[in-house]
C-alpha cells in the first residue's frame, strides 16, 4: 500500500492494546444484547483499530497525499485490519471509522462532521466529554466527543499553527479564523477548570434579506420596509444585543441596501461580513506577536479608514476607544455608517457607547460626548434571541437629540408578546408608534419620506409630501 508502512511485527501476532478482547468486542457489534454494551464495544472497537491504522501510517507520506487518496488508503487498511483481528465491522463502519481517521489526521476531529452540517450555528467544546452545538437558536448537546483532553489539545494546536499562532501554558487564548470563515476561541487551563474548551462561530455563508426575515418573524413587513429605507438613505445606524441575537445578520442585511457606486470600508476583528457592492476594502485587525508588538487595533483602522475616502465606514463591533473614531466619522460626512455593539436595550446601547469613549481617554466634559452622539447617530436597532430560538428585532428607537443634557430616544417599533403558539414559538405583535423623526429632511432628500412615514405607521403629511 503505498504511503503506509506495515512496521516490523505482523498485525496477525500483534497483541491486543488497552485491554481489548478483539472476539468480545466483534460479538458485541453483531449481536448486541443491550444498547448500552453494544455502544461500548462498538466504541472500543473504533478506538482500538484507529490506534492500529495510525500505527501503520507515515505521517510524512500521508500529508503529501491528497485527502481523496489519503481516505481511500486508510479505508483499505481498516479492511485489513479488522479481517486479521476478526473484528466484524461492515462496510458502512469501515467508511465511517476511516472518515473519522482522516477528520483527525488532516482535520479537527469528531468537529468535522458538525463543520459541515449547515443546521449547525455554533459548536461548544466543554471539555473532551461534552461537545454542544447550536440549531435554529437552541443547544443541544451532541453525542460526539475527544478521546481525552490531549485529544482536544491537539486540535487547538493545530487552529493555533494555522494562523501563526500558538496555545499553551504561556498563551492560554487563542482568537482565531478557519478557513471557511468560521470564528474560533480557545481557553485553555489553568485558566479553564474544565480542561481545554473551544468555541466556534460558523461563517455562513447565506445572506439573509428582509423579505426571508419576514418569513422567519425576525421583522414584520413594514418594520422591514422601515429599516431597508432607512439604510439606502444613509442613515447611521447602531445595532444594538446580545451575544448570538443576529446583530452581524442584521448588518449584512442592510448593508446590502447600499448604493453599488458608494465606497465602502469595513473594519473587523474577524471578517465575517458579506458585502456584494464592488468598491468595498475589507480591513481586519491584528493581535500581537509572541513578544507582545505589532499590535493593530479596531481604533488604529479606523483612524486609517479616514484617509481612505470612504463614502460608509462599517465597524463589525465596538467594543472599546474606536467608538470615539466612529462618533467624529459619522459627524463628518460619512453618512450611512453602521456598526454593532453588545448591549441589553437600546436605552443600554447609548450608556455602552458613552463609556466607551470615555475609555477613550478623551478629555471632553459629558455633555460634549452626549451632544455628539446626538448628533453622529440616527437609529438604534435592537435585536435578540427569544427562547423558542427566533432572533427578532425587539425595539427600534431614534436617537431624538438632547433634554437638559440627556441623551433622548424615540420608540418607532417594539415587539409586544402575546402569547405562546402550540408549537412551542412565542406569538406577539411589532407595534408601531408612530410620530416624526428627526432625520425625516434627509429620508425626505432620497424621494422616500411617503414611504417611510407609512412604514413606521405616521401616514402622509404635507410637509412630507412632494
Amino acid at each position: 500500500m503505498t504511503g503506509f508502512s506495515f512496521g516490523k511485527k505482523s498485525m496477525e501476532h500483534e497483541p491486543a492494546r488497552a485491554g481489548v478482547d478483539h472476539a468480545e468486542a466483534g460479538r458485541e457489534i453483531a449481536e448486541p444484547s443491550t444498547a448500552k454494551p453494544a455502544f461500548a464495544g462498538a466504541t472500543r472497537t473504533t478506538d482500538f483499530i484507529q490506534d492500529q491504522v495510525l500505527m501503520q501510517i507515515e505521517p510524512a507520506a500521508a500529508v503529501r497525499m491528497s485527502q481523496e487518496a489519503l481516505a481511500a488508503q486508510v479505508e483499505e487498511l481498516v479492511g485489513k485490519i479488522a479481517g486479521q483481528h476478526r473484528l466484524l465491522v461492515n462496510e458502512t463502519e469501515q467508511r465511517t471509522i476511516s472518515a473519522r481517521i482522516v477528520d483527525d489526521m488532516v482535520g479537527l476531529g469528531p468537529l468535522e462532521p458538525l463543520l459541515r452540517d449547515e443546521s449547525v450555528s455554533d459548536i461548544m467544546i466543554n471539555g473532551y466529554k461534552k461537545i454542544y452545538v447550536e440549531r435554529r437558536g437552541k443547544l443541544e448537546l451532541t453525542p460526539l466527543h475527544f478521546r481525552n483532553d490531549a485529544h482536544v489539545m491537539h486540535v487547538a494546536q493545530r487552529i493555533a499553527s494555522w494562523v501563526g499562532r500558538r496555545v499553551d501554558d504561556s498563551s492560554p487564548m487563542l482568537d482565531a479564523r478557519l478557513a471557511d470563515g468560521s470564528r474560533v476561541n480557545v481557553i485553555i487551563a489553568p485558566l479553564s477548570l474544565r480542561g481545554p474548551c473551544i468555541s466556534i462561530r460558523k461563517f455562513s455563508r447565506t445572506i439573509m434579506s428582509f423579505s426571508r426575515f419576514t418569513e422567519l418573524g425576525t421583522v414584520s413587513p413594514e418594520l422591514g420596509r422601515a429599516l431597508e429605507i432607512a439604510a439606502r438613505c444613509r442613515l447611521n445606524i447602531v445595532i444594538s444585543g446580545g451575544t448570538g441575537s443576529g446583530k452581524t445578520t442584521m448588518l449584512n442585511a442592510l448593508s446590502a441596501m447600499i448604493d453599488r457606486n458608494e465606497r465602502i470600508v469595513t473594519i473587523e476583528d474577524t471578517a465575517e461580513l458579506q458585502l456584494q457592492q464592488p468598491h468595498v476594502i475589507q480591513l481586519e485587525t491584528r493581535p500581537p506577536n509572541i513578544e507582545g508588538y505589532g499590535e493593530i487595533t479596531q481604533r488604529d483602522l479606523v483612524r486609517n479608514a479616514l484617509r481612505m475616502r470612504p463614502d460608509r465606514i462599517i465597524v463589525g463591533e465596538v467594543r472599546g476607544g474606536e467608538a470615539f473614531d466612529m462618533m467624529q466619522a459619522m459627524n463628518t460626512g460619512h453618512n450611512g455608517s453602521m456598526s454593532t455593539v453588545h448591549a441589553n436595550s437600546a436605552r443600554d446601547a447609548v450608556s455602552r457607547i458613552e463609556n466607551m469613549i470615555l475609555m477613550a481617554n478623551v478629555n471632553l466634559p459629558i455633555n460634549a460626548i452626549r451632544a455628539q452622539m446626538a448628533s453622529a447617530l440616527d437609529l438604534i436597532v435592537q435585536t435578540e434571541r427569544m427562547r423558542d430560538g427566533v432572533r427578532r428585532v425587539t425595539e427600534v428607537a431614534e436617537v431624538a437629540g438632547m433634554e437638559q443634557y440627556i441623551l433622548t430616544l424615540g420608540s418607532l417599533f417594539a415587539f409586544r408578546y402575546q402569547g405562546e403558539n402550540p408549537d412551542g414559538t412565542l406569538r406577539g405583535s411589532f407595534d408601531r408608534r408612530g410620530g416624526r423623526p428627526r432625520f425625516m429632511n434627509r429620508i425626505k432628500y432620497f424621494g422616500l419620506a411617503d414611504a417611510f412615514l407609512d412604514a413606521i405607521g405616521t401616514g402622509r403629511s404635507e410637509e412630507a409630501s412632494p
